[in-house]
C-alpha cells in the first residue's frame, strides 16, 4: 500500500526510483518558479549495521539544518572522481561515521527536490545496505564537516530516531531485507 510522504514546505516529494521501495508517492505541486535553473545532484549512502551485535546497531548522523535544527539522518555524500555509488557508499559512511562497511544489498533509491542559491536542486541518493567490518564511531574524519554528531542505534529504533520519512521508508527495508544476510 503505498502511503503519501508528506513534504515540507517549499519541497517536492517525488515518486521513488523503481528501484526503490516499491511504493508509488504521487507528487506534490511544485511551487517553486519555473524560471530556476535546475541542478542535479547524486548522492549514496545507507544503513550500516554492526551484525556482532545482537542488537544489530546502525551509525547515523546528526546535522544541523539551515534553521539549525539537529536532523538524525543516513550517512550519505557524494561520488568523487570516478567512484560509482556503492564505491561513494562505503567512503561517505566510513568519513562521516567512522565506520567501515561491506555492501551487502542495494536498499533503492529516493529523489526530492529543494531551492538553494538561486536554483532548484534534484537531488537522487542511492542507499545500501552494509554490514560494519571495523572502524570506531565519529566524526573527526568527516571532511565537510556536516555531521555534529553520530550515534548507534538499535535497527528496531532506527525509524523512529530518523528525521525524513523517505529514510524510515529505507530503515524499514533494511530491517527487512538484513535477515537474509545474517
Amino acid at each position: 500500500m503505498a502511503h503519501p510522504v508528506p513534504s515540507a514546505p517549499g519541497r517536492r516529494t517525488n515518486p521513488p526510483l523503481p528501484s526503490a521501495i516499491g511504493a508509488h508517492v504521487a507528487p506534490a505541486p511544485h511551487s517553486a518558479p519555473a524560471s530556476l535553473p535546475t541542478v542535479e545532484e547524486i548522492s549514496a549512502g545507507g544503513v550500516v549495521v554492526d551484525t556482532s551485535d545482537a542488537e544489530l546497531r546502525v551509525a547515523i548522523i546528526a546535522r544541523l539544518n539551515r534553521g539549525g535544527r539537529l536532523e538524525w539522518c543516513l550517512p550519505k555524500g557524494h561520488p568523487e572522481g570516478n567512484e560509482n555509488n556503492e564505491q561513494a557508499a562505503v567512503r561517505e559512511i566510513a568519513e562521516e561515521t567512522g565506520i567501515d562497511g561491506r555492501i551487502l544489498a542495494p536498499l533503492g533509491s529516493i529523489d526530492y527536490w529543494f531551492t538553494v542559491s538561486g536554483h532548484r536542486v534534484h537531488k537522487t541518493v542511492h542507499h545500501y545496505l552494509l554490514r560494519a567490518t571495523g572502524g570506531e564511531l565519529t566524526i573527526e574524519n568527516d571532511p565537510d564537516q556536516e555531521a555534529v554528531d553520530v550515534a548507534w542505534v538499535p535497527i528496531q529504533e532506527l525509524a523512529r530516531k530518523l528525521s525524513f520519512p523517505n529514510e524510515r521508508r529505507i530503515a524499514d527495508l533494511a530491517r527487512e531485507v538484513l535477515p537474509e544476510h545474517l
